[in-house]
């Protein structure tokens, strides 16, 4: 699948993936930035994507720095949106975390997706589960 890509700031670094059958796009930080604990930081990437309907480009955790215990919040990608992307990290650690310029910081995954129509209706069929929520199997 090929997806046009445009670069909005001359020193971006463009997402790629590390390795054949990767699944994941590495995007990188373009600024140096240390996140508190319990603090978050929005980092812009410099580039936009196009992609058909039927598409999703969503931005997922790396492991790396999820060992950290940094989390990627938001990052649904529509394939109308022609803005430049970004990477919202969480800090849920105690100790600051300090992304250096050039990081990886997270991953871009472009995911097939199902446009749904909502039918709105009085009574949904019934299931095994129900309406039962956490906890709903128990813990064994």
């Amino acid at each position: 699948m090929k997806i046009k890509i445009k670069k909005l700031k001359e020193d971006a670094k463009l997402p790629k993936y590390a390795n054949p059958g990767d699944v994941g796009m590495d995007m990188y930080a373009m600024e140096t930035a240390t996140i508190p604990p319990m603090g978050h930081y929005m980092f812009w990437h410099g580039f936009a994507l196009e992609f058909p309907e039927g598409y999703a480009a969503i931005v997922k955790d790396k492991s790396s720095i999820s060992k950290a215990y940094l989390h990627t919040m938001g990052g649904v990608f529509d394939a109308g949106y022609r803005g430049e992307y970004n990477t919202h990290l969480v800090n849920l650690g105690s100790e600051p975390y300090t992304v250096e310029e050039g990081d990886k910081v997270a991953q871009l995954i472009i995911y097939p997706v199902a446009i749904a129509e909502l039918e709105e209706v009085d009574i949904l069929s019934e299931s095994v589960r129900g309406d039962g929520a956490f906890g709903s199997t128990g813990k064994k």
